[in-house]
């Protein structure tokens, strides 16, 4: 069986920090690291909310600070293709960002089924609706989680091991996006945001769940952010932004290069 150059890419790590300990030069070992990887998903990899976007990408919005592009940049893989995009749901992915897939194709990274939960309708009717129809709501999305969403995901990730099927491909989570008990001037209340907190953490069992099942790599985002949520001192993630609306809890670049990078980095 032959070593893919993803594995190369594991073993030239270790080779590096070996070299590095030896005095020999670290880019010897990156010579066998060259590897091929495409970065799918919605906004969470597109970098909505670190701002710096490219302006080719359009409504896209994918911005020189989220993590797919700190990691190529870190990493110098021989290919690199972004087709993230703002908005994206799971239908997108399949139409419209496949394209650089293929046989040669060894890491893809994607974040995708919030938005065809409902996520940006669910924070809209919290933030300006009573806390009654905020939880109906929350309870109207985890049902679409359960009933809906495993086929939607099932398709993309169908389609990408079609395409790729030598890929080691990494999904990741979504972030919780409320630091609970104690005081908050977020404009909801403490039921409300632990009912979010309670449905991003139901999307992700059902993303890891279906991601397991076709052998992909689950990497949870939450541990990175705790202690950096909305409401803690130092939030990595934007809350109701009036002025920018499509960066409310969004990742800040500070959640993209301390939160998501590192929790991308961790499933390789």
């Amino acid at each position: 069986m032959r070593l893919t150059r993803f594995a190369a890419l594991s073993s030239s790590l270790l080779l590096g920090a070996v070299l590095a300990l030896t005095g020999v030069g670290a880019a010897q070992a990156a010579e066998t690291a060259a590897l091929d990887y495409v970065a799918l998903g919605d906004s969470y990899s597109s970098g909505v909310g670190s701002g710096s976007y490219d302006s080719a990408s359009g409504d896209c919005k994918r911005s020189t600070k989220a993590y797919p592009v700190l990691w190529k940049n870190a990493n110098a893989p021989s290919s690199f293709a972004f087709t993230a995009c703002s908005g994206a749901r799971t239908g997108d992915v399949t139409a419209n960002q496949l394209g650089p897939l293929s046989a040669a194709t060894d890491l893809v990274s994607i974040t995708i089924g919030g938005n065809d939960a409902g996520f940006a309708d669910v924070m809209t009717t919290c933030v300006l609706q009573s806390e009654a129809t905020c939880i109906n709501r929350v309870n109207q999305a985890k049902a679409y989680v359960d009933s809906t969403l495993p086929g939607n995901l099932d398709s993309v990730y169908n389609a990408i091991r079609s395409k790729a099927p030598a890929a080691h491909v990494v999904v990741l989570g979504y972030p919780r996006f409320y630091q609970l008990s104690g005081s908050c001037i977020a404009g909801l209340s403490e039921n409300e945001r632990s009912a979010i907190n309670g449905a991003s953490d139901y999307l992700n069992a059902a993303v890891a769940k279906r991601a397991a099942n076709h052998g992909f790599t689950f990497a949870s985002v939450v541990p990175a952010f705790t202690g950096h949520e909305i409401c803690s001192s130092s939030s990595w993630l934007h809350s109701v932004n009036w002025l920018n609306i499509g960066e409310s809890y969004h990742p800040t670049a500070a959640g993209q290069s301390g939160g998501y990078l590192p929790s991308f980095n961790g499933a390789l």
